[in-house]
């Protein structure tokens, strides 16, 4: 009797490469996918229904205001956002209180009320106090003698009777919300920067010293380019948060996506269909706007985790 063993064996499945399969199944995006069947579903069924055509029109035309408004307002606040960060910096302890007070300011009164008091309060006040001081300027001239023959007068007419002629409404709602919103969100922003900054350690910097750059080489070629990593993910956060927040621009009566979709509400008593197409736009806007960050943070993730 001949006895045959059978040696082959099944290939066993390895838990662990099962387990990693099933959590990155798990954490796949399927919110995303069914948000995006939801919409597109939602604009199929109300594409041929009057009014949405009517009203995607008219919101179609405040998309650009909208994301000019929130670009133009966000170079703003990096930029200053950035200057306020640096002289949270300073060892100088005027210059730092002066710093910390603007940016604890500025976070404690809402966006809403700092759009109002910018626009309705202190931008009219500033254009007030330039006409006044463009009445002085009309009057002013200096004289520099450069020889006992010669004597050269500088007037300043011209700019001065531009300056008391200057009226408020020449400086449009739009420029005035831009304002508000990027003194608004610099705050905001300098604790980003600072945050950012701090993340790099001071080894570096003191190894930079030792080498002779001063400290602005420091900051500028040793510092920043390393802090931008850290802090370009919660900047995008912030960028999705401010296209958001642009809608309050809109009480001004900007015509964004807001505004344009509650001027035909408004006239029409269609505010079911006309905030509808209003929500959609921004969450659609909001939501691509927020996959490109995530996008950036996974790369940047990468660059780091093959740095080390």
């Amino acid at each position: 009797m001949t006895v045959v063993f059978d040696t082959t064996r099944p290939a066993r499945v390895n838990p662990q490469k099962k387990n990693i399969l099933i959590r990155r199944i798990a954490r796949a995006p399927w919110w995303l996918l069914v948000m995006a069947v939801g919409v597109i579903a939602f604009v199929l069924s109300v594409s041929a229904q009057h009014p949405y055509p009517v009203i995607w029109g008219a919101v179609r035309q405040g998309i650009w205001t909208t994301i000019w408004v929130s670009v133009v307002a966000y170079a703003l606040a990096l930029v200053l956002g950035l200057i306020i960060a640096l002289l949270r910096r300073s060892s100088n302890i005027i210059i730092y209180q002066v710093a910390t007070f603007y940016v604890e300011m500025v976070r404690g009164i809402p966006t809403l009320v700092l759009v109002y008091w910018m626009a309705l309060a202190f931008i009219p006040e500033v254009i007030r106090l330039g006409n006044n001081l463009g009445e002085t300027l009309q009057h002013l001239t200096i004289s520099f003698v450069i020889s006992e023959d010669q004597v050269y007068e500088l007037t300043f007419r011209t700019l001065g009777q531009r300056m008391a002629e200057f009226e408020t409404r020449e400086f449009g709602n739009t420029y005035r919300a831009i304002i508000a919103l990027a003194i608004s969100y610099s705050a905001f922003l300098s604790e980003v920067f600072r945050a950012g900054i701090e993340s790099v350690t001071i080894g570096q910097r003191e190894a930079a010293r030792s080498l002779g750059m001063t400290q602005w080489q420091v900051m500028r070629l040793i510092v920043l380019p390393q802090a931008i990593r850290v802090i370009l993910p919660p900047l995008g956060n912030d960028f999705i948060a401010m296209l958001k927040e642009s809608s309050l621009v809109s009480v001004l009566g900007v015509q964004d996506i807001t505004r344009r979709g509650q001027t035909y509400a408004s006239s029409t008593f269609t505010f079911f269909q006309a905030y509808n197409i209003v929500a959609l736009t921004y969450l659609v806007l909001t939501v691509t706007l927020s996959m490109v960050v995530k996008g950036m943070e996974t790369y940047l993730g990468r660059g780091q985790r093959r740095g080390e």
